[in-house]
């Protein structure tokens, strides 16, 4: 079978974690089995856009249904150093990539977009103005279109010193957006059972999807905490176990942690179980358990498909390990 050739996309990041983005992508691109090139030399870390390149429309949609770091995918239409090289790109597109926007029996917007820099109104009207090269036939509709496509300045990696014309432009249609409004679903102030080193939702998110987390992946957590991770891995499809040594807070006792709580005592549902049956992901929790992690429970050979943890640095939690007292025999008197 020959091989599919790839299409290139235009992928805009959120500008959080940037450290994480690259990582992020190449294991989706793993677990969804899509393949992916990008030109590792021309990404940095404190710009958002990236030219990347899959096979189709379809596996770059794959990615982006559970990426975090994702916020928007273009199919790129035409690219440049300025607008002159943007106009003279688009225009050198296939008819058969263009005949079907040639045709009235849709509806599209256009949306301007400046990283590192503002664009004025009066600016975004002449850009607007400018557009007008590209092949589309369809009427404006700004609500709710068939189609968005949007073009895009960057001004570099500098908003203190961004200049008045832009380095790159780049052209291209909406495919898909990430998955950010994930991050305030599971925003851990709106959990029922928290503590004081809760993991950030979008950091779970982030490392379950780095771990590859999918439907039927027994995932074990060996520092639980409140389980913010095995509810990570429950909304991408994954079974959640988890171990702590602190007993109280793995039976859901001791002083409440969140201020301002009508009691200063935890409730008796307020445990690890409550967290996943809050997301309706109670049918994935298997159980937690107290364990020492540096005293190992479990056989030998593999027995889980991820683990993912946050280790307790004795910061904000201290250290603790189980010990047995050395029993020493009194002499006889």
């Amino acid at each position: 079978m020959a091989r599919q050739p790839l299409k290139t996309y235009l992928c805009l990041f959120a500008q959080q974690h940037p450290e994480f983005r690259l990582p992020e992508l190449l294991s989706l691109a793993s677990v969804t089995k899509s393949e992916v090139k990008f030109d590792e030399l021309s990404y940095s870390k404190t710009n958002p856009l990236l030219l990347v390149h899959f096979p189709s429309e379809e596996s770059a949609c794959r990615i982006a249904a559970r990426s975090l770091l994702i916020r928007s995918l273009f199919e790129l239409w035409g690219s440049g150093r300025n607008h002159d090289e943007l106009e003279a790109s688009v225009n050198k597109l296939p008819s058969e990539f263009t005949d079907r926007y040639r045709r009235s029996d849709y509806t599209f917007k256009v949306v301007v977009r400046g990283f590192s820099r503002k664009c004025s109104a009066e600016k975004q009207l002449q850009l607007y103005e400018r557009l007008s090269y590209l092949p589309l036939a369809g009427k404006v509709n700004l609500s709710n279109p068939d189609y968005e496509f949007h073009l895009l300045e960057d001004y570099g990696d500098n908003p203190n010193e961004a200049p008045m014309e832009p380095h790159r432009v780049f052209v291209g249609r909406l495919i898909s957006h990430g998955q950010r409004h994930l991050i305030q679903k599971y925003a851990v102030k709106n959990r029922h059972f928290i503590g004081n080193t809760s993991m950030d939702a979008q950091l779970s998110l982030i490392m379950a999807n780095m771990a590859q987390v999918k439907e039927g992946s027994l995932v074990f957590d060996p520092f639980v905490g409140t389980g913010s991770l095995l509810v990570a891995g429950a909304h991408f499809g994954g079974f959640g176990m988890g171990a702590d040594i602190d007993y109280p807070l793995i039976h859901g006792r001791g002083r409440a942690s969140r201020a301002g709580a009508e009691s200063k005592w935890r409730g008796k549902d307020e445990n690890v179980s409550s967290n996943l049956r809050q997301y309706g992901l109670a049918d994935r929790y298997l159980d937690v358990l107290v364990a020492d992690a540096a005293k190992n429970v479990w056989r030998q050979g593999e027995l889980f498909d991820a683990i993912i943890t946050d280790p307790p640095y004795g910061i904000r939690e201290g250290r603790r390990k189980i010990w047995v007292k050395k029993y020493t025999k009194p002499s006889p008197t």
